[in-house]
């Protein structure tokens, strides 16, 4: 007590986290263990109480456990996706108090101080805790007391509830790991006879701090209440939205663009204060008669000036159905990326006008189809470049690299010719086109990639050479000796 106030902490621990959120999708009968490649080897992640009930445990090579149990069935585990779920209860937990935080990747804190009635009792709250957690398939374990040290050591180690002020008494039988040591602290505490917290509650505290340091110590204070250790929440993801509800219903496109512009202005203030820009920013309009209609814009690059957004609004807008009006309308940035603040001046840049024609194309045909081309890391030809949406990505000047051989300026498929023997063949047939050689300047081997698979029938060495005909073409042809044959690639301007 640091405030003048009691306070009640709970502790939610999830021993089974990940292989709970697996099975409560999929039913397993038998053993079940999640894996995770550590140290090249996979281990048990996770199990669950068939599989305990068989011996095996966490931290043990897979292969071993199969050994042990020939039943036994796994999947690979999912870190990412189980962080995902232990948010998605921290918010759940958010019903029983505001205060809810994170202890670790497989529990939560809640400071129910005060909010313990609203349940009727404090037994009451846990059982319906309990009673919720198990129907959504999670074993859980919770402890409640007056320090947030005391719950996590009852959550973990029998749980239960601790009556108020009571302090390290209800922790005396308790062993030493209940104070959150790292594994060597332990066995050391063991090896010295001091096995419970009761134990090493009454054992003299200065030998402690010199041997063990003041770590140990910090945590016994922590869980008797002479330290603080508030629970602090998570805050929740700013939400990046404004609404405006009308007295009367409207439905004339005039006053839907009116009523958009007003949110404009209000949203691209909240993504100013928090430098960030739309990318996709959905408005929706409400009718009278509960329905929705919905207008997304895709955004080519991060925006937050209204005066460039309101314009692409218009074409969604004329095409909604207003039906008996409209009476609210709802903006919401459904997608942002980070668009700092910009020093700006007399020789600061207009914004990018390729960025706003990009997007009003984009809003007719689709982001997605509107392409450029960028450079890729690659000495083949063919794979020297890659396509990718002009949205969301920068012109590049890599271009320009110097190489040691000029490039056509037109890069197409090798397109097979009949030609014999490794040099370039004095006349040959090309589109249809019957041409001669002038000139021939090579060859230049480019070699394959030898870490990339390429089955292709162009696969393998490739000898260049840059053909000067009579009738004007310049065009790009390589050898192949390994499957002979002749190919033109390119045609230089």
């Amino acid at each position: 007590m640091f405030d003048g106030i009691e306070r009640r902490i709970v502790s939610m621990w999830f021993p089974r986290l990940a292989s709970d959120r697996v099975l409560r999708r999929q039913a397993v009968d038998g053993p079940f263990a999640l894996t995770l490649r550590l140290d090249n080897t996979e281990r048990v992640h996770c199990l669950n109480r068939q599989a305990e009930a068989e011996g095996l445990y966490r931290g043990m090579p897979f292969s071993e456990a199969r050994a042990f149990c020939p039943t036994l069935r796994g999947a690979p585990a999912d870190p990412a996706r189980d962080a995902v779920m232990l948010e998605t209860l921290r918010r759940w937990a958010t019903k029983y108090c505001p205060w809810v935080g994170m202890e670790g990747a497989d529990g939560l804190v809640l400071d129910i101080t005060g909010a313990a009635h609203l349940w009727g009792d404090e037994p009451a709250m846990l059982a319906d805790m309990q009673l919720r957690l198990d129907r959504a398939g999670f074993e859980a374990r919770i402890g409640l007391a007056d320090t947030r040290g005391a719950a996590w050591a009852l959550a973990r180690h029998g749980g239960g509830i601790t009556a108020p002020g009571a302090g390290l008494a209800a922790l005396a039988s308790l062993p030493v790991a209940g104070l959150r040591l790292d594994e060597a602290t332990v066995i050391a505490l063991k090896r010295l006879g001091l096995r419970t917290i009761g134990a090493l509650a009454t054992a003299p505290r200065a030998p402690l701090a010199r041997r063990f340091g003041a770590g140990l110590l910090l945590r016994l204070d922590q869980a008797a209440g002479l330290q603080p250790e508030p629970v602090t929440p998570l805050a929740d993801p700013p939400r990046h939205a404004v609404r405006l509800t009308l007295p009367d219903p409207i439905g004339l496109t005039s006053d839907v663009m009116a009523g958009t512009a007003r949110l404009l202005q209000e949203l691209c203030l909240r993504l100013k204060a928090q430098e960030v820009g739309a990318r996709v920013l959905r408005l929706t309009l409400r009718r009278v008669d509960q329905a929705s209609c919905q207008v997304e814009l895709r955004l080519a690059s991060a925006m937050r000036d209204p005066a460039r957004i309101l314009p692409l609004f218009a074409r969604g807008v004329e095409e909604v159905d207003a039906g008996f009006g409209i009476d609210q309308l709802r903006l919401e940035a459904t997608q942002v990326d980070p668009l700092p603040v910009q020093q700006i001046g007399q020789a600061a840049e207009a914004p990018d006008r390729r960025d706003n024609l990009i997007t009003r194309i984009g809003t007719r045909i689709g982001l997605d189809n509107i392409r450029r081309f960028l450079p890729a890391d690659s000495h083949i030809p063919e794979r020297s470049f890659v396509m990718m949406p002009a949205a969301g990505t920068k012109t590049c000047g890599d271009w320009q690299v110097p190489r040691p051989r000029p490039r056509p300026l037109l890069l197409f498929p090798p397109e097979p010719i009949v030609a014999q023997g490794t040099l370039p063949p004095t006349s040959f047939r090309w589109r249809r086109m019957r041409l001669t050689t002038a000139r021939a300047t090579g060859p230049e081997r480019i070699a394959p990639e030898w870490w990339v698979e390429d089955d292709g029938p162009c696969s393998g060495l490739r000898d260049y050479w840059r053909i000067e005909t009579h009738q004007g073409r310049r065009l790009w042809l390589f050898h192949m000796p390994q499957k002979p044959g002749w190919f033109v690639q390119g045609e230089f301007a």
